[in-house]
């Protein structure tokens, strides 16, 4: 890791333009620096601690929103040559005559001490405030309207819609983005995998992302586990592999998927103690091929170059979210220039991809603007293309073509007067004829008709998207009326050929 004069020249540049912000802007005023994950944040606002402390002879702030992010932001601040004091639950008060140049301190730590005058901060010039798209911090704000505020984020959005960041801020500086690190090699590319899957039955929280409840509901199905292991035996076995989750009930059920095929995993989450916390990360960076699933807990605080493969096994509508996740894969090492990212939450669909570039300016300026575009479940889901899986398409083989476009076809039934209906009655026999002329009993066809259910939901889906009655129980009411239409069919097919 770089340390002071050993700054790589991008880091340099922001340090450059950080310093003239302050210099140019009155005090008191609040600048906001955008880097990606893996940028080096710590690195720069450390070297932007000591600079200022040499040059204005002020002392500096610096909050975290997380004891560990306490402790290591301490570590790199003193490995930058500057003198800091955690503000911890056991710090109850500060000397007048402290020499410490600089304080590292959680947020409640810091309100509770202040607003309960236990210590008394002077002659602070800057506060540095990491993780800066959390809400927490604009409390302190109050205590040091003397000081220039540096907000440090990889994502300049609130995670409060109602409190918009470019209140809270002047000036944003945005640094190198995610493209321009990889292609100078210092983050690695990813390379994702993505499974269109239908999650209308997902809902939303007061807070604008999906709830837990429902999250659970869905990820714990036996289809859904089915998809998670088969995409990792296919894509990551052997690598070592994160796996992000949304409830506890979620990743305990992976956990015990995976225990029972003797794969090497473990479970994380924010109530587990810090002694369990320690030794499982231990085993997970000594362990070639581990696997951990965790919820809520390694989104921030956590760098551990060795990850091999990010599994997001949650649907999010968190931009920032989004970001973390894949941000834990993207380190690189010697022998490692890209990672893979295995998205079962439509989240790449959501956002795009997590290298594509992004105006953040615009994002800051604009925040609506911004929620109000990203697009909704059933807007991602119209886009969906089904792909046979190969194992399948093997079952099907003397058909020599398998596919059947709904809308292509519906459209032309409408142009022909003809009733709509008549689009699901032609898929119908279509299936019909793929599963007897690979059968040779009705038994058999009919086995070949379950392989079908995936589809028939895809076509299903299609099809009421085209009428503009896309509710859960129509759309429940069709699929089932397909499946047994297409079972009498087969039975009448046999029947036919047996007479």
């Amino acid at each position: 890791m770089p340390r002071s004069k050993d700054l790589y020249n991008y880091q340099q540049n922001d340090l450059k333009r950080i310093f003239d912000s302050i210099e140019s802007l009155d005090v008191g005023a609040n600048i906001l620096y955008q880097l990606p994950t893996g940028g080096g944040k710590t690195v720069i606002f450390s070297e932007i601690a000591r600079r200022y402390i040499e040059t204005y002879r002020k002392k500096v702030v610096v909050l975290t929103h997380r004891i560990e992010l306490s402790a290591q932001t301490s570590k790199m601040l003193a490995e930058f040559g500057v003198k800091n004091k955690v503000i911890n639950s056991s710090v109850k008060e500060i000397p007048a005559d402290d020499d410490h140049t600089c304080y590292v301190a959680m947020v409640e730590t810091l309100n509770n001490r202040l607003n309960d005058e236990k210590i008394v901060l002077e002659n602070i010039g800057l506060v540095i405030i990491d993780e800066a798209h959390y809400n927490s911090f604009r409390k302190l704000f109050k205590y040091f309207e003397n000081a220039y505020v540096l907000g440090v984020t990889a994502t300049p959005l609130s995670s409060n819609i109602k409190l918009p960041m470019k209140d809270y801020y002047k000036k944003l500086i945005i640094g190198e983005s995610i493209k321009s690190l990889i292609d100078k090699g210092f983050l690695a590319k990813a390379e994702i995998h993505r499974f269109d899957l239908s999650l209308q039955s997902l809902k939303l929280g007061a807070n604008g992302d999906y709830t837990v409840k429902s999250s659970d509901a869905f990820y714990t199905n036996q289809s859904m586990i089915g998809k998670l292991l088969n995409a990792y035996m296919e894509l990551s076995k052997g690598k070592k592999t994160l796996i992000f989750n949304n409830g506890i009930f979620a990743s305990y059920s992976v956990y015990e998927a995976f225990s029972k095929l003797d794969l090497p995993i473990r479970h994380l989450d924010n109530k587990s103690s810090a002694t369990e916390r320690a030794e499982i990360l231990d085993w997970f960076k000594h362990t070639p091929d581990a696997i951990l699933t965790s919820v809520s807990i390694l989104t921030t605080g956590f760098d551990e170059p060795s990850v091999e493969t990010v599994i997001l096994n949650r649907a999010t509508r968190s931009l920032t979210l989004y970001f973390q996740m894949i941000g834990r894969g993207s380190r690189v090492l010697p022998d490692k220039s890209s990672f893979k990212v295995i998205d079962l939450g439509n989240n790449t669909l959501r956002f795009g991809p997590w290298d594509e570039p992004i105006d953040w300016q615009e994002i800051f300026h604009f925040p609506d603007f911004y929620l109000e575009s990203i697009k909704s479940d059933e807007d991602i889901e119209r886009d969906f293309e089904y792909i046979m899986p190969d194992a399948i398409r093997e079952r099907f083989k003397k058909t020599i073509d398998p596919t059947f476009n709904i809308k292509e076809r519906y459209k032309e039934v409408f142009a022909e007067g003809g009733r709509s209906k008549q689009v699901l009655e032609e898929s119908i026999e279509q299936h019909t004829q793929m599963c007897v002329e690979n059968s040779e009993t009705v038994v058999e066809a009919r086995q070949l008709a379950k392989l079908l259910e995936e589809e028939i939901q895809y076509r299903v889906q299609q099809y009421t998207y085209c009428i503009m009655n896309n509710t859960k129980n129509y759309k429940e009411w069709l699929e089932e009326d397909y499946i047994r239409k297409l079972r009498a069919n087969i039975a009448r097919q046999f029947a036919t050929l047996s007479s």
